[in-house]
């Protein structure tokens, strides 16, 4: 076929037939030739490694042909292409063996040494229902395609690379194919006589095949090892979290029967509380007739100011519990029920103490309260102190409230 000829061939070209691969430096070209030779070809400054076969691109290019359901070739030059990735060669292997669309010819034209053996090795590997082809320029790959299309096959060998590799370097670059493309370790090699030159080389390879399923079958083993571990950890982290789950329900559950106690003993308290308080208020009464008799007494005048003070404080006094009764809450009974389990040491004073320097009670206040001098109070809080384990610096008006927050 002449240069002519191979030019009168219908090209078609569209724009938004390309893909770029900005991280490998280049962008990679179709058209279709010929109704249904795919012609792909990269455009890059420099020589690049291929990391991507760019099959939706294919697929979008074939639909647009309307070549799904019909033959189609297709046509590589690998002018700027130094060396392609294992996945590359995955992809192209998935293309020979899983690829729905028909595929007639593959041509790769100007095919650099260092794709040399790739190539081969492709050539070697590809089904019988595909023919690949090493040319060595765009005009003998398209001549070879074109005379495929008409039944008319080339049979000068010397116009086509690789047209008719010798059948050991065949079965040795398929041999090595199998194993590392495409993982089939199980076949085995096929090893010409012993006493063939090259029977060492595919004994080698063979040997090589053993060597990987050996190395698969420890690979599975150790994986099944980590895959028990891992479960049989995992089953103890279940366990630990079921007992710790129960651990929480019976606290939860110890807790509202501790909590229903509790309220049951304020209700109780709270019942005495107001007979106290009524108690009390009688008292009161009682107290200030008898201030309003001792005033209107004609007596000795410093023997009536001690009883009208004494009578004075009993009110005073009375007057700072009524209070106090009357600001506790059920978040402060609550306070003195943990605050009576954390110090079990305090006594009853020590924690009526604690709750009214909790109230910001003052000094004084709490001296007429419990009904003893500030001194004794600071002599209290001294040993109180010590009881709660505080340091020397510390206060316990801001540990009882921190506590209380907690």
């Amino acid at each position: 076929m002449d240069r002519a000829t191979l030019q009168a061939l219908d090209v078609t070209k569209k724009s938004h037939w390309f893909n770029h691969h900005p991280s490998a430096g280049y962008t990679k070209w179709m058209s279709v030739i010929d109704g249904n030779i795919v012609h792909t070809w990269v455009d890059a400054k420099s020589d690049v490694i291929l990391d991507f076969m760019d099959t939706e691109l294919l697929q979008v290019v074939l639909t647009e042909s309307d070549l799904l359901n019909r033959q189609f070739h297709i046509l590589f030059d690998l002018g700027n292409v130094f060396d392609i990735t294992f996945n590359y060669k995955q992809a192209i292997t998935d293309l020979f063996f899983n690829w729905n669309p028909i595929l007639g010819v593959i041509a790769f034209y100007n095919v650099p040494e260092s794709m040399r053996i790739t190539m081969d090795t492709f050539t070697a590997v590809a089904p019988q229902k595909i023919t690949v082809i090493l040319a060595k320029n765009y005009e003998n790959a398209t001549e070879y395609i074109v005379a495929f299309k008409k039944g008319l096959l080339m049979t000068e060998k010397s116009e086509f690379e690789n047209s008719n590799e010798p059948t050991l370097k065949k079965q040795f670059l398929q041999a090595i194919a199998r194993i590392s493309w495409l993982n089939m370790l199980d076949e085995e090699v096929t090893t010409p006589p012993p006493d063939n030159p090259y029977y060492p080389f595919f004994k080698a390879i063979d040997s090589m095949r053993s060597d990987l399923i050996a190395k698969g079958l420890e690979k599975e083993r150790e994986i099944q090892l980590l895959r028990h571990s891992f479960e049989s950890r995992i089953t103890q982290m279940v366990i630990k979290m079921n007992a710790q789950t129960e651990a929480n329900k019976k606290l939860i559950h110890d807790t509202e029967i501790e909590m229903a106690a509790l309220l049951k003993r304020i209700a109780v308290q709270e019942s005495e509380l107001t007979r106290r308080t009524t108690s009390t208020a009688e008292n009161n009464n009682g107290l200030q007739n008898l201030l309003d008799q001792i005033y209107s007494l004609d007596i000795e005048p410093c023997s009536k100011k001690a009883m009208t003070d004494s009578c004075l404080h009993l009110i005073e006094t009375d007057s700072i519990d009524k209070k106090l009764r009357m600001e506790l809450t059920e978040a402060d009974s609550h306070f003195l029920s943990v605050l009576r389990q954390t110090f079990p040491g305090l006594n009853k004073r020590e924690l009526r103490i604690c709750m009214l320097i909790k109230l910001n009670y003052n000094t004084t206040e709490i001296a007429n309260a419990i009904g003893i001098s500030t001194r004794g109070i600071e002599s209290i809080r001294y040993r109180m102190h010590k009881k709660l384990g505080l340091g020397k610096h510390q206060s316990i008006k801001t540990y009882l409230s921190e506590l209380s927050v907690t």
